[in-house]
């Protein structure tokens, strides 16, 4: 069973978590298939073709991204809108593409767990705020949505000595990975 890691990006140079988990990911080729949108696309123009045919000849379907204004970057954003097609991904002729297909998403927050909290400062769960693409995926394109991984923190918050330690970040490449291996 192969994995493909769609990662959305905007700077992953600058990256702390999401690259630290590209570098584990690439040690396993037979497992993952890391596929970078931004250096794929980096003028964004999306070869829609391609990225189904990716899309198909893997088992499972995970999206990386950092989360962003409380959503994805916006080259995921275009992934989703142009990739996933009436006739490939949903609708009655030949929509069935991601069916039964495994799809999560592995979200990097920036910020304390208990930010994203009801009684927290954005007063919103993660999971609550990522309910389009469990929408997207379970109910529309019809897959096996298995929710998705966070990693909180790594983020300097403006006025705050905070950013997450060296035993944070491997723990959260360990965690990340049993994820993986439990689709």
């Amino acid at each position: 069973m192969k994995t493909l890691i769609i990662v959305a990006h905007p700077n992953i140079s600058k990256s702390v978590i999401n690259k630290r988990f590209i570098e584990e990911l690439r040690k396993d080729p037979e497992k993952y298939t890391v596929h970078e949108l931004t250096s794929a696309y980096p003028d964004g123009k999306i070869d829609v073709d391609q990225e189904q045919k990716l899309v198909e000849a893997h088992d499972h379907l995970v999206l990386q991204f950092p989360i962003q204004w409380f959503s994805c970057p916006p080259i995921l954003k275009t992934w989703l809108d142009e990739v996933l097609t009436q006739g490939w991904a949903y609708g009655r002729n030949g929509g069935d593409k991601l069916h039964g297909k495994k799809v999560a998403l592995a979200v990097t927050a920036g910020i304390r767990q208990s930010d994203y909290q009801e009684s927290g400062r954005y007063h919103y769960t993660l999971e609550q705020l990522l309910t389009p693409f469990e929408t997207t995926f379970r109910y529309y394109c019809h897959a096996d949505y298995r929710s998705f991984f966070a990693f909180y923190g790594a983020e300097i918050v403006p006025g705050e000595e905070y950013s997450s330690s060296t035993e944070e970040i491997e723990k959260g490449v360990k965690d990340y990975l049993e994820f993986l291996e439990k689709l």
